[in-house]
């Protein structure tokens, strides 16, 4: 399935039109900061930085039809004063937003490297256009997940539909061999006591689950074939070869029903956490230094999940540099890049202590 819109050009078009830009970004082995359009800045990142990048996360604009301003007096979040300095314009046409967004996907998978991710933070009212296009450009078999995120309270507008609450991450991977720290949430103690309700003589909290699971494996193999006179149960087969059983089992690891069923002991001192689940809950700043400034906790999750120590992690549509600073932090080499003269100048008074290059490509 493709998606169409006026203005589209095929893939090689693009990136022959990209490989034409006369600017080039050498690496330097260190972060950049880049002014100017992404467009001209990714294409010029191609001869020395494709294939090299291992997470990008964007927020681009969602095609609001407005142009964001900040002011020095505003209450909260952002103010809509007509005096305001001028953020970005978010204006255009839904053919020239999606010709734009395409355009910019299509440079950005080819500086991906083959286990580079991509998180694509969009609203429900175009992110279905995006699922559409980014299962054309990456293939839908690289399509990871659809992540709701909780942006903010309970909303009582006046509007006759349900109050928004929620906006979405599109997650897709390179390839099928993507980086995947498989990051743990810590459980609460009232969790724990749910989760982990046995206590056994040494005053440790477990629970236990079944010796077998979903599945039937070929009678030839040892997860199929009978333990202690026991066959597992029909549709299903062991977890492990049996003999591992026998060891947990001398080791006072298996719990033993007065029926005489089996079932393993997990302890919550060795539970790893929480797997992360495709809801997640993170409020904006309610003060933020520029329009849809982002949650960095939330930002700092995508990274420590996607990237490894040294990776270098890109926001094309960098804005206030959360996702710099979040990337700084767990030591990452970042590349942001964004054509507003206040999002350059909010970033670079946010980013302390790192070797940069800035380059600005804003008069070319």
């Amino acid at each position: 399935m493709n998606i169409i819109f006026d203005g589209k050009e095929s893939h090689e078009a693009i990136i022959e039109r990209s490989n034409k830009a006369t600017s080039r970004i050498v690496c330097e082995e260190k972060s950049l900061i880049i002014k100017g359009d992404n467009f001209l800045a990714m294409s010029s990142m191609m001869p020395d930085y494709k294939d090299k990048i291992d997470l990008v996360y964007i927020d681009p604009p969602f095609n609001t039809d407005q142009i964001f301003l900040v002011s020095d007096d505003r209450v909260s979040t952002i103010s809509r004063s007509r005096n305001g300095k001028v953020a970005y314009s978010d204006v255009m046409t839904k053919d020239e937003y999606l010709k734009f967004m395409y355009e910019r996907f299509v440079l950005i998978r080819e500086l991906l490297s083959n286990k580079g991710s991509l998180y694509v933070h969009i609203d429900t009212k175009m992110g279905h256009y995006f699922k559409v296009m980014l299962d054309e450009i990456f293939g839908d078999d690289c399509f990871k997940n659809d992540i709701t995120r909780i942006k903010s309270n309970p909303k009582n507008f006046d509007r006759k539909a349900y109050g928004n609450q929620k906006d979405m991450i599109l997650f897709y991977t390179k390839t099928n061999s993507g980086i995947w720290n498989d990051i743990r949430l810590k459980c609460t103690n009232e969790e724990i006591a749910k989760r982990f309700s046995k206590v056994d003589s040494d005053g440790r909290r477990y629970t236990t689950i079944p010796l077998h699971a979903p599945g039937e494996s070929s009678v030839s193999s040892p997860t199929g074939q009978p333990w202690r006179g026991m066959n597992p149960p029909q549709g299903r087969h062991w977890r492990t070869d049996p003999t591992e059983f026998d060891r947990l089992d001398s080791l006072n690891m298996i719990e033993w029903s007065s029926t005489g069923n089996p079932r393993i002991k997990k302890y919550a001192d060795e539970h790893q956490g929480k797997k992360i689940q495709d809801i997640w809950s993170f409020k904006d700043p309610q003060y933020p230094v520029y329009p849809t400034e982002k949650n960095s906790d939330m930002l700092e999750q995508i990274i420590l999940q996607s990237s490894e120590k040294g990776s270098y992690v890109m926001d094309c549509f960098a804005g206030s540099g959360s996702m710099l600073l979040a990337a700084q932090k767990h030591n990452r080499r970042f590349v942001g890049i964004d054509k507003s003269e206040m999002s350059i100048e909010i970033m670079r008074s946010r980013i302390e202590n790192t070797d940069y290059s800035f380059i600005d490509l804003s008069s070319k």
